[in-house]
């Protein structure tokens, strides 16, 4: 039996880093992958060097990927890789800005059609940052649906958005929920069976459908977000138990997140920029 909850806290420093490491090597569903450089954030053109070394850092470990944008050199993430033998959950970046969601959408549908996306998301909480209705968004659903007959069209959302808009639940193709109970503030002990609630709303939002966690992490800095603590010991905590829950329920998981992104801090403050599996130059913490 794999060691959940009560047990790992249980577990001394090292042997939580020694578990951490096992459970990483012995290889994960699917990482939410960040190709920025430390000095780098959105809105700066990603080069094909740069995606091929933070590709290889992760590609031992990973069978899937899922990428967050279509432009700016984001676009090359899905073929170089296909060319290293990983899946890809392709996302189109939407907001409210029309001309660069129209960018969005051409560029997505041609990576799929040239074969590079097994599953494509139409954004990325667009609608929990209130930048489009959701009658817009469903337009845009199912555009891209219609052009790409055969690969698997979703939207990535908070868990209780499926939830409450059954219409947005109904147009997918595949519910796309990111479950995260540090931001509901949830401590690290009741953590998974927090996750696991969410799934299963998730689940319960669309009976039948195929439904994948596409984000999921724990911090390890920054402030706390009621009793949710950030810090190393949890994060590895997190990440031991949830890996643990999703192989052994054949949850598809893709893990929150690849790299520590100091870019996030303007956004979500300190604990934006502690939520990799390696730090912001590649090295694992």
């Amino acid at each position: 039996m794999s060691l959940t909850g009560a047990s790992l806290a249980e577990l001394d420093q090292d042997e939580l880093l020694e578990t951490h490491l096992k459970t990483l090597n012995s290889g994960l569903h699917g990482i939410c992958f960040s190709p920025y450089l430390p000095e780098q954030q959105p809105g700066d053109f990603i080069t094909e060097q740069q995606i091929h070394q933070r590709l290889d850092i992760i590609l031992p470990y990973t069978q899937w990927i899922r990428s967050f944008s279509c432009t700016e050199g984001n676009e090359a993430i899905p073929r170089i890789a296909k060319e290293k033998g990983l899946k890809t959950l392709v996302g189109a970046w939407i907001s409210d800005d029309a001309e660069k969601n129209r960018e969005e959408i051409q560029n997505v549908i041609e990576i799929a059609r040239q074969g590079h996306a097994d599953i494509v998301a139409v954004g990325n909480e667009v609608l929990y940052r209130g930048e489009l209705e959701e009658s817009e968004l469903l337009l845009l659903i199912d555009e891209v649906k219609r052009e790409l007959p055969g690969i698997p069209v979703g939207y990535v959302d908070a868990y209780y958005e499926f939830v409450k808009r059954p219409a947005l639940a109904e147009i997918c193709d595949v519910i796309l929920a990111n479950c995260y109970p540090y931001w509901e503030g949830c401590h690290i002990d009741y953590s998974v069976l927090y996750a696991k609630e969410m799934y299963r709303q998730a689940q319960r939002s669309a009976p039948g459908k195929r439904v994948l966690i596409t984000e999921s992490g724990w911090p390890s800095h920054g402030a706390s977000k009621g009793t949710a603590a950030p810090s190393v010991e949890n994060a590895r905590r997190y990440f031991v138990d949830l890996q643990n829950w999703a192989k052994e329920e054949s949850v598809e998981l893709f893990y929150f997140s690849s790299f520590d992104e100091a870019w996030k801090v303007s956004d979500e403050g300190d604990v934006g920029a502690h939520w990799g599996i390696w730090d912001t130059y590649g090295q694992l913490k």
